[in-house]
C-alpha cells in the first residue's frame, strides 16, 4: 500500500552558467511556489494525506547532493517548514559542468531511498543549460519513465533559447511529462509556481489525487 500520494524530488542546477544570486532566486522561487496555497492544498488533497518531499542540487559528474531528504508533508505547518529550508538551502557543491544524467542518476539512487511508497513519483529537474558531460540524460530518464517515474522540467533560457528542445528530447518522460520555460531568473518565481500547480492539476487528472 501506498504511504504518499506523492512523492517529488525537487532538483536544482548549480552549474556554473547559475551564479550565486541566480540560485538564491531558484530556492527563493521553489519556496514561494509551495507555500502557494493551492499548491499546499493539493500536496495534502490525496486520499493519504501526504506528500514526500526532497531537495537535491547539481552541476557535473560527482557533484550531486541530497540537500534536504525525503521529508513527509501532512499538515499545512510542515509544508511551510519544508518551504523554509529549502529557501535557507546552502549551495555546497562546486559549479562546474551541466551533468543532467548525473543528476537524474542520483535522484534515481534517492528515490530508492525513500521511506515509503507513493502513488504519483515525480523529478523536477531544473536547469539553463544543456548537458554537456557525463551520463547521456535519456539513458537514465528512459529507465525510470520505464520504472513509472515522471519526469517534469523548468528551463531557464536566459543562456540557450532553445533548451526546452533538449529537455523535450533528452529529459522529461513518463506519465504526463511536461518542461516550461521562463526567460531568466526574474521570472522563476512565477514559473515554479504555475508549474507545481500543473503538477497536481496532472497528478489528479490521472486519478492518484482527490
Amino acid at each position: 500500500m501506498d504511504d504518499a500520494d506523492l512523492a517529488l524530488i525537487l532538483a536544482l542546477d548549480c552549474s556554473a552558467s547559475v551564479s550565486i544570486e541566480s540560485f538564491g532566486r531558484m530556492a527563493s522561487g521553489c519556496a514561494a511556489g509551495l507555500r502557494d496555497p493551492a499548491v499546499t492544498a493539493g500536496l495534502l488533497a490525496g486520499p493519504q494525506g501526504a506528500s514526500l518531499l526532497a531537495l537535491l542540487i547539481w552541476s557535473g559528474p560527482g557533484a550531486q547532493e541530497v540537500m534536504a531528504g525525503w521529508t513527509r508533508l501532512d499538515t499545512p505547518e510542515s509544508v511551510a517548514a519544508f518551504a523554509e529550508e529549502v529557501e535557507n538551502v546552502p549551495r555546497t557543491i562546486r559549479a562546474g559542468a551541466t551533468a543532467i544524467g548525473d543528476a537524474l542518476h542520483a535522484c534515481e539512487a534517492l528515490l530508492l531511498a525513500a521511506p515509503a511508497g507513493a502513488a504519483c513519483v515525480v523529478i523536477d529537474m531544473v536547469g539553463d543549460g544543456k548537458s554537456n558531460q557525463g551520463i547521456l540524460p535519456h539513458v537514465v530518464r528512459d529507465r525510470l519513465v520505464a520504472g513509472g517515474v515522471t519526469i517534469n522540467g523548468l528551463c531557464v533560457l536566459h543562456e540557450e533559447p532553445d533548451l526546452l528542445a533538449h529537455y523535450q528530447a533528452e529529459v522529461i518522460g513518463g506519465p504526463g511529462a511536461f518542461a516550461m520555460t521562463c526567460q531568466d531568473f526574474s521570472e522563476f518565481e512565477e514559473a515554479m509556481r504555475q508549474k507545481l500547480r500543473r503538477e497536481i492539476i496532472a497528478a489528479r487528472q490521472r486519478g492518484r489525487l482527490a
